[in-house]
């Protein structure tokens, strides 16, 4: 079935955020970090709906058609096609901060890996790297970025709920992992997002060889 739009959205806005979305999830893909239909990207189209992925279509091969819209709440909008089962990440990121206007969750081997080795603890602690500048907020390295590490499960209202509680426990959050699975970070724009994606990759592949090396 093809999207059927609300009066309030005009098809402009909306073939745009999709092919935003098309391009960067195939620019993605590209790297090795949407193996086998995984991974899911987002864009918000405004104040009650985000444009997002369609659920099983391979991320190299995205065009417009194969983005769909959802409400705020993760629900289907305008159309039969089904959203990735984990929309409820994303549309918890719009709802808690209004500025955000794109998320972006990938399955690189690194982070999926990394999320592995650190889940003992519960987050990666990334402090003394001058690439944590290319994080929103972060001026200096010697800052400290946590990352988070949650434990995986595929009840969509357990993951939602600790991310929930990390931020009303006051503790900054620009990204999490969630175990043995993958990576979740947004931006106010599509290029912060991609910056603060490819950013904390880089990060997480030198923590990794750091423990490798120390080992």
């Amino acid at each position: 079935m093809s999207q059927v739009l609300p009066a309030s959205i005009s098809a402009a806005l909306f073939h745009e955020r999709a092919d935003a979305i098309a391009a960067a999830a195939r620019e993605l893909a590209q790297h090795g970090w949407t193996p086998a239909t995984s991974s899911n990207f987002s864009m918000r189209v405004d104040a009650d709906h985000a444009a997002i992925t369609i659920s099983g279509r391979d991320k190299g091969k995205l065009g417009r058609d194969d983005i769909m819209l959802v409400d705020m709440d993760g629900k289907a909008v305008g159309t039969d096609s089904r959203p990735s089962a984990e929309t409820e990440l994303h549309t918890q990121v719009y709802r808690r901060w209004p500025e955000i206007n794109t998320v972006l969750h990938t399955h690189s081997r690194t982070q999926s890996v990394a999320s592995r080795l650190f889940a003992k603890d519960g987050v990666v602690k990334l402090q003394g790297w001058e690439l944590q500048k290319a994080i929103h907020g972060h001026t200096t390295h010697e800052s400290v970025l946590d990352i988070p590490v949650f434990p995986n499960t595929q009840h969509m209202p357990e993951l939602v709920a600790q991310v929930d509680a990390w931020i009303d426990a006051g503790k900054p959050l620009h990204a999490y992992l969630i175990n043995g699975h993958g990576i979740y970070t947004w931006g106010r724009d599509m290029a912060e997002a991609r910056r603060h994606l490819e950013a904390l990759e880089f990060l997480l592949v030198c923590e990794l060889d750091l423990r490798r090396l120390n080992a």
